[in-house]
């Protein structure tokens, strides 16, 4: 009885030592995707006032963990199942974070009518509408990198025991979020880090004064860089699920140099995608 006791423990600690080294490895695959995402949700999380950041990234951290949720399950589910249909999905992931990187430079360019309003006229519904709608579209941006993640990270173990499986891939999962979110919650207070430091510097801690203003002043630099490397990280992601999966486009590019042929496709796919959206509002509203 006692050592069908401890031979359980054995392989309980077994697993858990197996599980260990495979969130290595699968973390260490989505390192780059890790880097996008934070990119990105920086970009989400941004633009809010001063306020309203945690609670906004608050609201985006739990739709975070719930994507997750759904997500996890579902794929273990397809992988075991039909795993013909996870290349789809993710494709169709792809076109949206395409057409999210298209759109913003289309937005830059011609901004839409409400972003040239001031915030000041806007009534405080209209404020909460605006929030609402950048922090549902945080939600679904991250949905689609959540998949890209989880999926990545399932290929890096996928021969290995199913309970092996479900413990690193939802590791990472974890930690994805916990450090993403985490990372962006730090970025959005540093300058009220940097006042408080203003605050509490003096004629003997003047040092104290400079870094908190230096951090105030680039607070904003730091969120335009961000949203800039944001745009470019959701069209580099989608371009690469293309390229990964479609080896025409592959073979048609690989000559190019670094990561121009994912940025390629990403534009070519995400301006389509473009296309394709205001062509449909446009014949929606003729009728």
């Amino acid at each position: 009885m006692a050592s069908g006791f401890f031979a359980v423990f054995n392989d309980i600690a077994i697993l858990l030592d197996d599980a260990a080294t495979m969130s290595k490895v699968a973390t260490k695959k989505t390192v780059g995707i890790l880097s996008d995402d934070l990119a990105v949700s920086a970009q989400k999380a941004s633009g809010f006032c001063a306020s309203r950041e945690l609670p906004v990234l608050w609201a985006i951290t739990k739709g975070s963990f719930k994507n997750k949720l759904i997500i996890l399950p579902l794929a273990f589910l397809l992988s075991a199942f039909v795993p013909w249909i996870i290349v789809p999905i993710l494709m169709l992931g792809g076109v949206y974070l395409a057409y999210e990187g298209v759109e913003k430079i289309h937005e830059y360019f011609y901004p839409h009518i409400h972003v040239k309003k001031s915030r000041e006229v806007l009534s405080e519904e209209e404020i909460l509408k605006v929030e609402a709608s950048k922090i549902k579209s945080a939600i679904l941006t991250d949905f689609i990198l959540s998949i890209e993640i989880i999926i990545i990270a399932l290929g890096s173990v996928i021969k290995q025991t199913l309970p092996v499986q479900i413990i690193s891939v939802t590791v990472v999962a974890i930690l994805a979020t916990i450090g993403v979110y985490g990372v962006v919650a730090l970025l959005v207070r540093m300058d009220d880090f940097g006042f408080k430091l203003i605050e509490i510097s003096d004629e003997k801690n003047k040092l104290l004064g400079k870094v908190g203003e230096l951090l105030v002043q680039g607070l904003p630099k730091i969120i335009k860089f961000l949203t800039f490397i944001g745009t470019i990280a959701m069209l580099l992601v989608a371009g690469g699920i293309f390229l990964h999966n479609v080896h025409q486009l592959h073979d048609m590019l690989h000559a190019l140099p670094s990561i121009l042929p994912d940025l390629l496709v990403g534009l070519i796919v995400g301006t389509i995608a473009l296309i394709v959206e205001k062509t449909f509002k446009k014949l929606k509203g003729s009728y």
